[in-house]
């Protein structure tokens, strides 16, 4: 039995108690807006060298939802962990939509990132393919299919790690445990794929700290943000040290 058919016949039986709960939360839950700003930017503009051109791809978190600033999200934490480490600029660019899955990114938010050139792109997916209970399969196909777009472009490609909605507060205990097994099961075929395709998958290993979160309970706070680029940025510093 596969791993994905043992998450559903532990899930089926506790429909009754886990639908009233998930259209509780969704009728409840604080919603917090985009962050605010130009989604482009350059970290490390004092630096020398020519600029790393930086691509993010992806849901909310890309999008900055959790923070108040472009400043203070996720890409523009990113290219200054990378530009700091790799001691020149970063010049970056976000491509985020609060409540995208990938299917829906490989069609709207592909073609705004192929427009122009990228050195790295970061694909940023999962929260919303694992409450939407997206198959294996459309999950697999729709980020192979902008990864191949992308190194298609001369882009490196780089995967962010599923992230743990076991952790995210804003859920009731049962959706965290059914989400965040779903999430796992997601991750390990990113993982697959990212080993198929010699992309590399960043996974985060860090103590989850409920400062993490904002205060939604479900997006990075500021901190969480910080994090989460160190995170990433020690994990692609040596695929960007090694020549293509």
């Amino acid at each position: 039995m596969s791993r994905h058919a043992l998450w559903w016949l532990a899930t089926v039986p506790l429909l009754p108690l886990a639908l009233p709960l998930a259209v509780h939360t969704r009728r409840t839950a604080l919603r917090l807006p985009i962050a605010q700003g130009e989604p482009v930017g350059v970290a490390g503009a004092d630096l020398p060298g020519e600029p790393l051109r930086l691509l993010l791809i992806g849901e909310s978190t890309v999008a900055g939802v959790g923070v108040e600033s472009v400043d203070l999200a996720l890409a523009s934490c990113l290219a200054g962990a990378l530009a700091e480490r790799l001691r020149r600029p970063v010049r970056w660019r976000a491509c985020g939509e609060n409540g995208i899955t990938a299917a829906q990114a490989h069609e709207r938010l592909l073609p705004l990132g192929l427009a122009e050139p990228a050195d790295l792109a970061l694909l940023v997916f999962g929260v919303n393919d694992t409450t939407h209970l997206t198959t294996s399969r459309r999950w697999v196909q729709s980020l192979a299919g902008m990864a191949e777009a992308l190194e298609g472009q001369g882009c490196r490609v780089a995967f962010s790690a599923v992230p743990p909605l076991q952790h995210f507060s804003a859920l009731p205990w049962l959706l965290r445990q059914l989400m965040g097994w779903r999430a796992s099961l997601l991750d390990r075929e990113l993982q697959g794929l990212a080993q198929r395709l010699g992309a590399l998958h960043c996974v985060l290993d860090l103590p989850f700290e409920p400062a993490y979160l904002a205060e939604d309970g479900y997006h990075p706070s500021a901190l969480g943000y910080r994090q989460w680029a160190d995170g990433l940025a020690e994990r692609l510093i040596p695929s960007l040290q090694r020549p293509v």
